[in-house]
């Protein structure tokens, strides 16, 4: 049984050591660019990397709108086993609701008595924004109450991670208590990327649900080469629109070419009904993903074959500094122009390093920054640990010395030999004065004898 405990226990502190010693994650880099953006909050996302490129107010509260219903599609999908083939009755109670709230509607209403399949509901809903799906869709998934829906929605956001969202609705009609960032709306999205047909359904421009003979029409202009105009974008795919007097215009959508995938999410670009109807959101997407897919590259930014430091060793015959270098090799999307000088490195290490070492071994870490030309600001791309370039073997002669100087210099072996010293100290003072008392006696016996 101890044996069992001590295994189990080696194996727990051998996880700790792994799990400390490993390469630190990548943290956001706002790159420098000229771009004008309309939206107020915007976060762009190196999808390959995970690595924010740019960012906007991307933790500001802000209303979602239709944005919402990526949620929606999310709680959902993952609440009904089989999207394809599962049919919802289209009750009229429920699209009463909506009724004078200004709702995007797909037609749902001409179902009503009907059925319709869950996977035309989630067309209807996320290709033309159709709030009369996200109601059907919530009330069948909260079992007639869609309260508990909505609840249901609130905590997968708490699970995905996200720290600054609430929902109020299954639609992204206005609520004040209904809101989220840019930054957790990255978070959403790019969890319903992983679900069954999201990135097919949010990128269809067109489709007809089963017994319509009229198509349901993307409210995405980016991704419709036949109504999108001037805002039409071929490399853009998805995801959602929305928009509200109060949110203003909002998209989160991608774009992919030549290997690289980005997200954007764009929240609050100028829109007042009649007044200023403007799409600010396209093009802010695609002047950033232009900006990112053509000024941004993948680029090795640590590698083992390039050494950060030499440092000072200790206790090997022969050999007196070691070079240090990452542990593993790290690559991160940078600007494709970026000069040497625009890398900063500073290191974590001791003045000096006891032998022996191996290439695996750790003994320090490398922070890599970004440094912008024209403000001198550093920002983090990420911490590696540093280890030796080469393995190098302790001297036992040189061991020894040490451990031999370490004694002698040691606090508490000073202290032994004080007392030893003290001891025999006074064993010479007691000595002598017994010496000096036998003397004295021997004496007085002599002059007695006489």
């Amino acid at each position: 049984m101890k044996i069992k405990i001590i295994r189990i226990l080696s194996v727990f502190f051998a996880l700790v050591v792994i799990l400390t010693t490993s390469v630190i994650s990548t943290q956001a880099i706002n790159y420098p660019n000229d771009i004008k953006t309309a939206c107020d909050a915007v976060l762009l996302v190196n999808m390959d990397t995970n690595l924010v490129v740019y960012e906007k107010a991307a933790d500001e509260k802000r209303y979602p709108a239709s944005t919402t219903k990526i949620m929606t599609y999310i709680v959902a999908v993952e609440n009904i086993d089989d999207i394809e083939n599962t049919r919802i009755n289209i009750k009229k109670s429920v699209l009463d609701e909506l009724e004078n709230t200004g709702s995007s509607l797909a037609n749902v209403a001409d179902h009503i008595g009907e059925s319709m399949s869950v996977i035309d509901l989630l067309y209807s809903m996320m290709v033309p924004s159709g709030n009369d799906a996200a109601m059907v869709l919530a009330d069948y998934v909260g079992g007639g109450d869609i309260d508990e829906f909505v609840d249901m929605m609130n905590a997968k956001a708490e699970e995905i991670g996200c720290e600054n969202t609430h929902f109020a609705n299954p639609d992204g009609l206005h609520d004040d208590d209904h809101y989220t960032t840019a930054r957790d709306l990255y978070k959403i999205a790019a969890y319903a990327l992983k679900l069954p047909k999201f990135a097919e359904i949010s990128d269809t421009a067109m489709y007809y649900c089963e017994g319509d003979d009229y198509p349901l029409i993307t409210t995405n202009y980016l991704i419709d080469p036949n109504n999108g105009g001037e805002y039409y974008y071929m490399y853009a795919k998805g995801i959602k629109t929305g928009t509200t007097d109060q949110a203003g215009r909002c998209l989160v959508t991608t774009a992919s070419a030549d290997g690289y995938s980005y997200m954007a999410v764009l929240l609050h670009a100028p829109y007042e009904e009649g007044v200023s109807e403007e799409y600010g959101t396209f093009t802010d997407a695609a002047s950033l993903f232009r900006w990112a897919l053509t000024s941004l590259e993948m680029k090795s930014v640590a590698s083992r074959q390039t050494p950060i430091c030499e440092e000072k060793v200790n206790l090997a015959w022969g050999v007196d500094s070691v070079l240090l270098v990452p542990q593993t090799n790290f690559s991160c999307i940078v600007p494709s122009d970026i000069k040497d000088e625009n890398l900063v490195i500073e290191t974590e290490v001791p003045e000096s390093i006891d032998a022996p070492l191996n290439t695996d071994t750790v003994v320090g870490k490398a922070t890599i920054y970004y440094r912008d030309d024209s403000t001198g600001e550093k920002q983090l791309i990420t911490q590696v640990n540093l280890v030796s370039s080469e393995k190098i073997e302790r001297s036992g002669i040189l061991f020894v010395i040490r451990v031999i100087s370490t004694v002698f210099k040691s606090y508490w072996f000073l202290i032994v030999l004080g007392f030893i010293f003290l001891v025999l100290f006074i064993y010479y003072i007691a000595a002598r004065i017994q010496s000096t008392r036998n003397r004295k006696k021997r004496k007085v016996k002599h002059y007695r004898n006489l």
